[in-house]
């Protein structure tokens, strides 16, 4: 052995583990400290733009509507008009400042589909409590290797990595962005076909919590579940009784999800609750990580953090919650337009790409996160062709009562099939569109309950 080498081998070692170390590391202290300067509590830029397109953000909006009370129906605070209106007669004007998927949209519904722009209000928000352990979250928190893929160490009650070095780190901070803790709603699940018809696949009762955020939850918090779920179909006819559990963990390796099926009167527990298996929640029309924009494991795919820009995204939709009848807000081939707000902001921007040895139908996508919620508001999947496949959205409103902005419903177009589906819509219902509630008992989120609720 050359003796005389040893010392430079283990030099060499020492250093690629210094490395990878602080690329998973947390950020120093005189970093973190800029979220109480120049960036937000949650991480975002304090300033507005140069050209005053976007404001300063001032603390949200966290007045509750005089006369609203929880689980109503939310009024909209909001009563401006459009700046300007893109179609696919002027999108070229705007082509720097919209998604793939936005710009298919414009070109395959000409005669429907538009985009209103408004006022750029930037009313996220949360409590104190989420602001505080953000902020510890910045210097504690890091991104270790997991049986899952990488998964945050060391968080706990606000977003884990405010000041992201990594694409991964972005795609964390949307799974666990603020939405509060303990809620329950009803909700109703529609598809579109390519010929045009309105096909309705889920009208539900939902409930959620998560322990990430509660910290009563000291228990799931040791075991890593960050969201608990739990859906009982009463329509259409043929799926009432149908009904869905989901647990999910930082490590995703530990995710679990069983489901009732009426047919069989049994719980059964899904042996792959992940990626591009078809969720039962949906009827099947969504895969799992179609949920949200994105929900599902890390380790499918290679995460590059492409940076920041200014785009414009679907935002501060209550109107949409004002409809009195889903149907006003459904068109044959995407939402009525009347009915979605946009806005102009910073989104930090990930791309992934699928790893050798993985199978997945999306070989490449790209996400758009806004940088005041971290919730991902659009995103585009591209097909082993090539070709744009498909694009997720969700539409976020202002809940001061929370506060937070959080999802009004969410959804995807299939430019492949010409197919189209939007969930959680929630206009017809006037007393649970989502209820802020006391902590769920558990036990609400097991195989066990969802064979007490059977109901055939």
């Amino acid at each position: 052995m050359n003796r005389a080498r040893l010392p430079f081998k283990a030099l060499l070692l020492a250093t690629v583990a210094t490395l990878a170390m602080h690329a998973s590391a947390a950020v120093s202290a005189s970093e973190a400290n800029k979220l109480k300067e120049e960036l937000t509590p949650m991480g975002a830029e304090r300033a507005g733009n140069a050209a005053g397109t976007i404001p300063a953000w001032s603390g949200g909006m966290t007045t509750v509507p005089a006369g609203y009370q929880s689980g109503g129906r939310r009024p909209d605070p909001f009563n401006d008009k459009p700046l300007y209106t893109i179609t696919g007669k002027n999108m070229a004007q705007y082509a720097d400042k919209l998604s793939d998927g936005v710009k298919a949209l414009l070109q395959k519904n000409p005669d429907s589909f538009r985009v209103d722009v408004y006022k750029t209000q930037r009313t996220a928000a949360a409590p104190t409590a989420v602001y505080d352990d953000t902020f510890k979250n910045a210097t504690r928190a890091s991104l270790v290797d997991g049986a899952g893929g990488p998964m945050p160490k060391g968080a706990h009650g606000g977003i884990p990595f405010p000041i992201p070095k990594t694409g991964a780190e972005v795609m964390w901070n949307h799974l666990l962005h603020w939405r509060g803790v303990s809620a329950q709603y009803n909700t109703n699940g529609t598809m579109g076909t390519s010929d045009g018809k309105l096909v309705t696949t889920v009208e539900g009762q939902a409930l959620v919590q998560m322990p990430f955020y509660d910290q009563a939850s000291s228990a799931q918090t040791q075991a890593g579940e960050y969201w608990l779920f739990r859906m009982i179909n009463v329509g259409p006819p043929i799926r009432a009784g149908e009904a869905v559990v989901g647990r999910l963990n930082l490590d995703s390796s530990k995710d679990q999800t069983w489901v009732y099926l009426t047919g069989q009167r049994r719980t059964r527990k899904l042996p792959n609750a992940c990626c591009d298996t078809p969720n039962p929640a949906t009827a099947g029309i969504m895969s799992f990580d179609d949920i949200e924009v994105f929900t599902g494991r890390l380790d499918v795919f290679d995460w590059k953090l492409v940076g920041k820009q200014e785009l414009i995204v679907p935002y501060n939709s209550n109107k949409t919650l004002t409809a009195a009848k889903n149907s006003q807000v459904l068109m044959p081939k995407h939402l009525n337009p009347d009915y979605v707000r946009w806005e102009l902001h910073r989104v930090w921007v990930v791309e992934a790409t699928l790893k050798a040895g993985k199978r997945h139908p999306a070989v490449k996508s790209r996400y758009y996160v806004d940088e005041d919620t971290w919730m991902a508001l659009l995103g585009d999947r591209w097909d082993a062709n090539g070709q744009l496949w498909k694009s997720n959205w969700q539409l976020p409103a202002a809940m001061p009562d929370i506060p937070a902005q959080s999802v009004v419903s969410f959804g995807f177009h299939d430019f492949v099939s010409g197919a189209w589906f939007v969930n959680l819509m929630r206009s017809e219902t006037s007393d649970l569109q989502y209820k802020i509630v006391p902590r769920i008992n558990d036990t609400a989120f097991t195989p066990e309950a969802l064979a007490g609720e059977g109901v055939r």
